[in-house]
C-alpha cells in the first residue's frame, strides 16, 4: 500500500510539473525567438549540421524543454522495455523454443504495456513536440536536410505514425497473450499456430516499425543526421536491457509465483543470452560509430562530433566501458550467470548504463557542452519505471503466472534442467 501511494504521487507530481512547464509564458517566447533566428538563417547555413547548429542551441533551455527531454529519455528507456519484450515474444514462436517456456508470462504482459499505458504516455511529448524537436519550428523550404526528409519528418506523419504504431504493437502484443491464456483453457494446438503465424509476418511489421519509431522519437531530434544503422543499435540495447530485466524477474519470481517451475538451465540460458546480446550491442555501435568514421561524411560525423564536446566525451568512455567490457567480462565465467552476487549489480548496471545510453542519445541536442542533469531527469525514470512496473504486477497477477497448456512445457521442466557435477544425465 506504501509502495502504490508513493507511484501516485510520483504520477501526480510529474502530472503537476507538465502542466506548469507548459502554463509558463517563457515558452512562447522562446518559440517565437527560435523561429526568429531560423527565418533570419540562409539556406546554405541552414544544411549544414556544423558549429551554427552547435550555437543554436546553446540558448538557455526553457522549463518546458527541460521537462520535456528528461521524459523523453525516460520515456525511450521504458519503451525499450516494452519492444524488447515483444521480440521476445516473437523469437520464442519462430524457434519454437522450449527453455523461455516457464518466462513466457512475464515478457507477454510487458509486451501488453504498449497499450493503452505507453500510448497514454506518449501523450505529454505530443503536447511538448515543439519544445522537444527544433525541427517542428524550421521551413524545409531553408534546410535542405528538413527538406529532403519531408515525407516523414512533418507534424502529421509525427502524430499519426506514432499512434498507428503503437497501437499495432499493442494489437500484437495483446495477441500473444490472448493466444496463450485461450490454450490454457481448452489445450489446443491452433493457439500456438496462430502465434507462429502471427510471428511469422509480424517480425518484419516490427523491424520496420520500430525503426520508424526510434527515428521520429529519438533521431529526429538531430534530423539532419544520416544513419542506416540506428533502427538496429537501438534495437540491441533494448533487448538487452529487457534481457536483464527478465532475468531479474524470473529470479524473483523463483521463489514464489513460479517455485519449481524456472530451474537452473532457464537461469543459465537467459544469462548466456543476455551476455550473447552484450556482445550483439557493442558490435552495431562500434559498427555505426565505424562506418561514420571511415565514411567521413559531415551529415554523418557531426552527430559523434557533438557527443565529444564537454563531458559528452566522458559518457561515451562510460558508455564503451560500462554498457560492453564491464558485462562482459564479468559474464565470461559459466558460473556467473547463476550467481545472484554477480547477476544482481550487473541488472541494476544495465538499467543504469541503458539510461546513461539514451540519455547520450536526446540530452545533447539540449545541453551541447556537457552532461547537465535536473530534478526533472529521477523524477521521470523513477516515476515512469515505477508505475509501469505497478501496471505489469497487477496484469502478472491477474492471469496464470505460466502456460499452463503449453505443448512445449513439459519439455521445458525436464529436459532443460542442469544435472549435478558428476551426475549422469537423467534418462527421458
Amino acid at each position: 500500500m506504501n509502495l502504490t501511494s508513493f507511484l501516485k504521487r510520483c504520477l501526480v507530481l510529474l502530472a503537476c510539473t507538465g502542466f506548469l512547464s507548459l502554463a509558463l509564458p517563457k515558452v512562447h517566447a522562446a518559440e517565437t525567438k527560435a523561429e526568429t533566428a531560423v527565418s533570419a538563417t540562409p539556406s546554405h547555413e541552414a544544411t549544414t549540421p556544423g558549429h551554427e547548429a552547435g550555437e543554436e542551441t546553446a540558448v538557455e533551455p526553457t522549463l518546458a524543454a527541460q521537462f520535456g527531454y528528461s521524459y523523453l529519455t525516460a520515456y525511450m528507456f521504458c519503451l525499450s522495455l516494452c519492444v524488447g519484450a515483444l521480440f521476445y515474444l516473437l523469437i520464442h514462436y519462430l524457434f519454437d523454443a522450449a527453455w523461455s517456456v516457464p518466462m513466457l508470462r512475464i515478457a507477454e504482459n510487458m509486451a501488453c504495456l504498449f497499450y493503452p499505458w505507453m500510448l497514454i504516455l506518449l501523450l505529454p511529448i505530443l503536447v511538448l513536440q515543439k519544445s522537444i524537436y527544433p525541427w517542428l519550428s524550421i521551413d524545409p523550404n531553408l534546410d535542405h536536410a528538413l527538406h529532403v526528409k519531408r515525407i516523414l519528418f512533418n507534424p502529421y506523419s509525427f502524430n499519426i505514425l506514432l499512434a498507428v504504431i503503437f497501437l499495432f504493437w499493442g494489437w500484437m502484443a495483446h495477441s500473444f497473450r490472448r493466444f496463450s491464456l485461450n490454450q490454457d483453457k481448452d489445450g489446443k494446438a491452433i493457439w500456438t499456430q496462430k502465434a507462429r503465424f502471427l510471428a511469422a509476418w509480424g517480425i518484419y511489421a516490427f523491424a520496420v516499425t520500430l525503426t520508424l519509431a526510434c527515428f521520429l522519437l529519438m533521431k529526429s531530434l538531430m534530423h539532419q543526421f544520416f544513419s542506416t544503422m540506428y533502427g538496429v543499435y537501438y534495437f540491441a540495447g533494448s533487448f538487452w536491457v529487457t534481457l536483464a530485466t527478465i532475468y531479474a524477474v524470473a529470479r524473483w519470481l523463483q521463489t514464489r509465483e513460479l517455485k519449481g517451475i524456472i530451474g537452473k538451465r532457464h537461469v543459465h540460458d537467459s544469462g548466456v543470452l543476455f551476455f550473447a546480446f552484450t556482445v550483439f550491442y557493442a558490435y552495431i555501435h562500434f559498427s555505426q560509430y565505424f562506418l561514420i568514421w571511415n565514411a567521413s561524411i559531415p551529415e554523418e560525423t557531426f552527430w559523434y562530433v557533438k557527443r565529444e564536446q564537454g563531458s559528452w566525451w566522458d559518457v561515451g568512455l562510460l558508455i564503451l566501458f560500462g554498457h560492453f567490457f564491464v558485462p562482459f567480462l564479468l559474464l565470461l565465467r559459466i558460473d556467473a550467470k547463476q550467481s545472484l552476487l554477480v547477476m544482481g549489480p550487473i541488472v541494476i548496471w544495465a538499467w543504469l548504463m541503458h539510461y546513461v545510453d539514451m540519455t547520450f542519445n536526446v540530452m545533447p541536442v539540449l545541453y551541447p557542452k556537457g552532461l547537465h542533469v535536473t530534478v526533472f531527469d529521477p523524477i521521470c525514470w523513477l516515476g515512469m519505471s515505477g508505475l509501469l512496473a505497478t501496471f505489469w504486477w497487477k496484469s502478472f497477477r491477474a492471469h496464470p503466472a505460466f502456460p499452463l497448456r503449453h505443448p512445449r512445457l513439459k519439455e521445458a521442466l525436464t529436459h532443460h534442467e542442469v544435472p549435478e557435477p558428476g551426475a549422469a544425465p537423467a534418462a527421458h
